[in-house]
C-alpha cells in the first residue's frame, strides 16, 4: 500500500515557473513507475509525464513537452514536477500516480495522490 501526497501548487503569472512534488507518506515509490496527470474544470483527467522506476525512461505528453521536467529521488521517496513557462491552459489539479507499468493510461496507474492546484494567470 502506498499513500502520496502532492504539495507545491499554487498560482503563477503566465510565463513563470512552478514546482511540485509527490511524496509517500506510507510506503515506497522506488519499485513503481510514477505518473504525473491534471484535471481542468470541465475537462477529462489527461496524461502529463511519467517517469520509470529508476529514472531510466520519461515519458510527456505534446503540449507540455520542452516545459515541464519529471525527475525522482527514490531515497527521499519522491517525485518532482518542474513547470516552465507556463500557460493558461496549465491550470489544472495536478495529480501524482503509482503504477507498477510505465505508461501514459491513468487507468493503469493504481495509487493516486489527492492532487494540488495549480493556476495560471494571464
Amino acid at each position: 500500500q502506498v499513500q502520496l501526497v502532492e504539495s507545491g501548487g499554487g498560482l503563477v503569472q503566465a510565463g513563470g515557473s512552478l514546482s511540485v512534488s509527490c511524496a509517500a507518506s506510507r510506503g515506497s515509490l522506488s519499485s513503481y513507475a510514477m505518473g504525473w496527470f491534471r484535471q481542468a474544470p470541465g475537462k477529462e483527467r489527461e496524461f502529463v509525464t511519467a517517469i520509470a522506476w529508476n529514472g531510466g525512461t520519461t515519458y510527456y505528453a505534446d503540449s507540455v513537452k520542452g516545459r515541464f521536467t519529471i525527475s525522482r529521488d527514490n531515497a527521499k521517496n519522491t517525485v518532482y514536477l518542474q513547470m516552465n513557462s507556463l500557460t493558461s491552459e496549465d491550470t489544472a489539479v495536478y495529480y501524482c500516480a503509482a503504477s507498477r507499468v510505465l505508461v501514459r493510461n491513468w487507468a493503469s496507474y493504481t495509487y493516486w495522490g489527492r492532487g494540488t492546484q495549480v493556476t495560471v494567470s494571464s
